[in-house]
């Protein structure tokens, strides 16, 4: 007999898709409400109280998020977000140096498709670009990437912790790799901000890109680190006014920003128990789903990873078949989506998985609003969805003749 489909009656999906992006926090958005209705001056219009006090609301934000990375504020350069971040930073970086016969750019097969699309750009403008492959666990090859380096590197351009399969990069080491020949180093951190502990300094970073809506704040603000001493010298994307010293013009969103300073607040003062409650989570979920599905496989380093990541291959499925088959659950895939077909992700490709596994995936983030009872009730529903597939599946194949 067929199981029936776990559903939750009356209530919306639970939410297991936090690094693709997370809920704003009400304490965030109760900071922000003020500043899209009285106070609404423009932060650079300081002739008059209206400009000053946003001027000052903004000052306070950029304060706060630096705090949280152990930055100087004045090193804060406010975005749209962290694919600007890194396209002003990869792109900028290697524009502004090929003037002193730098003309290298080394990243990741892995890397976001922002950065990897960055580098592209760049090889079309004649640069020399390095794509470098990744373990079995996601984890850089040290000795592959002190190889790709040289003299004529401008920039290497590696994330902190992945936003598929969650694997964190030791960044220190590959910092210093960059630097012993000479070259910038820029991390995609938009979903380790807030959710792993790091000081800028200690990694010895020069560029990093942050989002606001991965660390509970906002949609539609982020920012770029950029070191001031020694100083990381870049071209700024947009030509314009004189905002954020020259290095982003543009009128600055102060609601979205008051927002991102508020979440970093709310991560600095919270991310150290937030991360063991979410280790305890993942485990809690890993357990449960292997206790009953043994064959399904974890993606990436087992331990070197998020708190609330996981990415998990079911052997014989499609994944897109399984998150249809688990309407109690908001989940992705992690795969780019075109039409109706689904591709395998490039990602665990690049990881050595084939079409048919990489097809099999599921990406579970679980995020601060996560609950010891909605992980319970996400393992169950998805083993009876998981049997439930492959029983069909079977049945299907004897009907056919197939054995």
């Amino acid at each position: 007999m067929t199981a029936a489909i776990v559903r939750r009656p009356n209530a919306a999906p639970v939410y297991l898709d936090n690094q693709a992006t997370t809920p704003c926090d009400p304490r965030v958005v109760e900071a922000m409400l003020p500043w899209f209705t009285e106070k609404f001056g423009n932060p650079n219009s300081l002739t008059h109280a209206y400009g000053r006090e946003a001027e000052q609301a903004v000052e306070q934000a950029r304060a706060e998020l630096a705090d949280l990375i152990g930055a100087d504020p004045r090193e804060i350069v406010f975005t749209s977000g962290a694919t600007e971040a890194n396209n002003m930073a990869v792109k900028g970086a290697a524009r502004f140096h090929r003037q002193f016969g730098k003309d290298g750019v080394v990243t990741l097969a892995t890397e976001h498709k922002c950065v990897l699309e960055s580098t592209m750009a760049l090889a079309r403008d004649a640069f020399r670009v390095s794509i470098l492959s990744v373990g079995h666990d996601g984890l850089a090859d040290l000795d592959a990437l002190a190889r790709a380096i040289d003299d004529r590197t401008a920039i290497v351009s590696v994330m902190i912790a992945h936003n598929e399969i969650g694997v964190l990069q030791p960044i220190k080491e590959i910092a210093a790799l960059a630097h012993a020949k000479g070259a910038l180093f820029h991390t995609d951190a938009a979903q380790a901000v807030g959710k792993i502990a790091f000081d800028v300094a200690e990694l010895g970073v020069d560029l990093m890109s942050i989002s606001g809506h991965k660390v509970y704040g906002p949609k539609g603000i982020g920012a770029l680190y950029l070191r001031r001493r020694p100083r990381a010298r870049i071209e700024p994307l947009f030509d314009g006014g004189a905002q954020e010293r020259g290095m982003r013009s543009g009128t600055l969103p102060v609601p979205l920003i008051v927002g991102l300073g508020r979440a970093a607040v709310l991560a600095k003062a919270e991310m150290a128990g937030e991360a063991q409650r979410l280790l305890a989570l993942r485990a809690r979920f890993l357990s449960g789903l292997r206790a009953k599905l043994p064959d399904a496989i974890l993606n990436g380093h087992a331990e070197q990873r998020l708190p609330g990541n996981l990415n998990l291959s079911f052997p014989g499925l499609k994944a897109i078949d399984l998150i249809g088959a688990c309407p109690g659950l908001a989940l992705s895939t992690g795969s780019a989506c075109t039409a109706a077909e689904v591709e395998p992700s490039y990602v665990l490709r690049a990881l050595g998985l084939g079409d048919d596994l990489a097809g099999a995936s599921l990406r579970i983030g679980l995020g601060r609003f996560t609950t010891a009872t909605e992980v319970d009730f996400a393992v169950d529903a998805l083993v009876v969805a998981v049997r439930r597939l492959r029983a069909g599946e079977r049945m299907t194949s004897e009907a056919s003749g197939i054995t």
